[in-house]
């Protein structure tokens, strides 16, 4: 931004701006952090407001984490009815955003607070952030496209600003909790307990930000002279990049793409090479002016860095298309589609203004200024398609995947119903319910199966593909008769769902041993289920529900390949009293952890309250009770 524009921005407030801006950035801030404090409260549980309420908590968390930052970049420096106007535009949108991506989830992808996928959060920051500096450049020279300088320097300027803002806040907790230190080696733990709250931890956190955003505003000096260096230092490193990229480039003739293809991540490794040669180049050219102009050597590197660009954007597509084309669309992959549709625009223009001299005459590099700024919008215009329904990755990834099976390029044996069921929200579930009634028998059955599993990790890769598992059944389970005729109760076999993943060594052919044993004394029968290397204990509570209270495992003593299921079928188990009692402190009963490396000598079985129990002779120590 030039000096003229500063001063423009800075007059934004009137006479009396340079005394107003410092007490109301210090408000906004404030207002931030109480209001980020008072959601904190609300998602406090699992039947808080935030959680009964996600489709207003996920917006009102998004515009409450942004929308201040605005503020605070726009108050003193733009027009009062352009930040009053920018401000509902930017807080409508993040609403709708964040309105999106909530209502698109289903009851098994919505997770707790903040409910918002972390790609949402990650991209409403870099649009707003580019949004907000092609708007405040043009009305700070009542332009509707402001020169190339200004657009430089702003976005540059808040760069730097952000960053030592951040380090300031990061400094000032440090040292608190240097501080607190110190009090508690004199036996005074006010100040620790104090940064243990929320209700102070927040707002301070949020206060401090915005004290330092004044701060580093009010010495511009300071932060041209750091973004200077910084910018010298980042434009060597483009030597750097330059001459790895081009030996990469030059390599591959001679090595193929088989080994960039196999790491599984080639395609975002091409375009993070691409996005660190953008930001470089940007670096060395910085506002294009004549007296900025970097060296020859560094000249040259950007020239030829600009048109290294283009190769890298060609082999990223070329990647996406081949995985596109074996496995469907992902919502990763339209993602990184996105991003190089913007390498390309990069590529195109950067392109054209390496090799423009050849053919006409101009400034150098001068077309690099056009790229930027349009490339900057469209970026922010698929930014707000990607999560919008327009292209919503999800449901775009749903209706391919679907019509790959359907089309019978890929086999129901190897679909992914995981992600349906699990990973694509509504849009998934919607269409897993459709294949349910599939005139495929294979899909229907499969699908079926998939809808009922309640756990996404419940789901096994196999070499033929995922398959589904089932909730272990009462045939995975076998009792034995102590006493005579002794059956599972129904209570509990329904509640294998519940339980499944306690139980999860009692399916797939992996039948667990049972039986019932009042361990407690308590005259209650409790379950104990045994799998191959632990016995767990299930109580019955009041309500109905059954909970697992104890889990018996083997010291390290014991060979791992005894089969501890097998000799409690047989029944050579029992119980002994405890090594050492449970300790009652102050009303509360404290148990015990025990862990022994050497294998104690084989006691006599005998009944006592809360037993140790012995199988086939090896002692069980009980580790937990829940």
């Amino acid at each position: 931004m030039t000096e003229a524009t500063e001063a423009t921005g800075r007059d934004s407030l009137g006479g009396q701006g340079s005394v107003l801006l410092g007490p109301v950035r210090l408000a906004i801030g404030l207002t931030q952090g109480l209001g980020l404090y008072g959601l904190h409260r609300l998602s406090d549980g699992a039947a808080s407001w935030g959680a009964t309420h996600p489709l207003v908590f996920g917006p009102l968390l998004l515009i409450l984490a942004f929308l201040p930052l605005v503020l605070l970049a726009g108050v003193g420096r733009l027009r009062p009815a352009t930040l009053a106007i920018w401000t509902v535009v930017a807080g409508a949108v993040l609403a709708l955003l964040g309105l999106h991506d909530i209502a698109r989830q289903s009851a098994d992808t919505l997770q707790g607070p903040p409910f918002l996928s972390p790609p949402l959060i990650l991209f409403s920051a870099a649009a707003l952030f580019i949004a907000h500096h092609l708007v405040a450049p043009a009305d700070m020279e009542r332009r509707r496209i402001a020169s190339y300088p200004a657009y430089f320097d702003t976005a540059t300027k808040a760069a730097v600003q952000l960053a030592l803002s951040i380090g300031f806040t990061g400094a000032f907790w440090i040292l608190l909790y240097l501080g607190a230190a110190l009090f508690r080696i004199i036996n005074l733990e006010f100040l620790e307990n104090l940064l243990r709250e929320a209700w102070f931890a927040i707002p301070v956190t949020f206060l401090v930000f915005a004290t330092a955003v004044h701060l580093t505003d009010v010495r511009d000096g300071l932060i041209r002279g750091v973004r200077t260096l910084a910018l010298m230092l980042l434009s060597w490193l483009l030597l750097v990049i330059t001459v790895l990229v081009a030996g990469f480039l030059a390599a591959l003739p001679f090595t193929g793409l088989g080994g960039l293809w196999e790491t599984g991540s080639g395609v975002s490794l091409v375009l993070a090479a691409a996005a660190a040669l953008i930001i470089l180049i940007n670096a060395a050219y910085q506002d294009g002016q004549p007296d900025n102009r970097p060296p020859a050597v560094l000249r040259a590197a950007v020239r030829v860095a600009a048109v290294l660009i283009t190769p890298l954007i060609v082999i990223a597509a070329w990647g996406l298309a081949l995985r596109i084309g074996q496995y469907g669309l992902t919502p990763d992959r339209i993602i990184a589609a996105a991003c190089a549709l913007v390498g390309a625009s990069f590529a195109a223009g950067y392109g054209w203004a390496a090799l423009s001299p050849f053919w006409r005459k101009g400034d150098w590099m001068r077309p690099l200024e056009r790229t930027t700024i349009w490339t900057a919008v469209l970026t922010v215009a698929v930014i707000l398609a990607l999560f919008s329904p327009l292209l919503d990755p999800a449901r775009l990834s749903v209706a391919d995947q679907v019509a790959r099976l359907e089309r019978g390029a890929v086999t129901p044996d190897k679909f992914d119903y995981r992600f349906l069921r699990f990973e694509s929200g509504k849009a998934g579930q919607a269409a897993l319910a459709r294949l349910t009634q599939s005139d495929n028998a294979d899909i229907a059955a499969r699908a079926t199966t998939a809808k009922v599993v309640r756990n996404r990790y419940d789901f096994e890769g196999t070499p033929d593909g995922p398959r589904s598992r089932t909730e272990p059944t009462a045939a995975d389970i076998r009792i034995h008769a102590n006493p005579a005729g002794a059956a599972l109760p129904a209570t509990f076999t329904q509640q294998f769902g519940r339980l499944s993943e306690i139980l999860s060594g009692c399916r797939d052919g992996s039948v667990c041993e049972a039986r019932m044993h009042d361990l407690d004394r308590d005259g209650a029968l409790e379950v104990l289920v045994a799998a191959e290397s632990s016995v767990s204990v299930f109580k019955l509570e009041a309500d109905g529900r059954w909970f697992e209270w104890a889990e018996y495992t083997p010291p390290l003593c014991v060979d791992e390949s005894k089969d501890i299921r097998r000799a409690f079928g047989a029944g050579r188990w029992g119980t002994v009293p405890p090594v050492f009692p449970d300790l009652v402190v102050d009303g509360v009963r404290l148990r015990h952890l025990e862990g022994e490396t050497e294998c104690p000598p084989e006691p006599d079985l005998a009944e006592a309250a809360e037993p140790r129990v012995i199988v086939g002779g090896e002692e069980h120590g009980r580790l937990t009770h829940r």
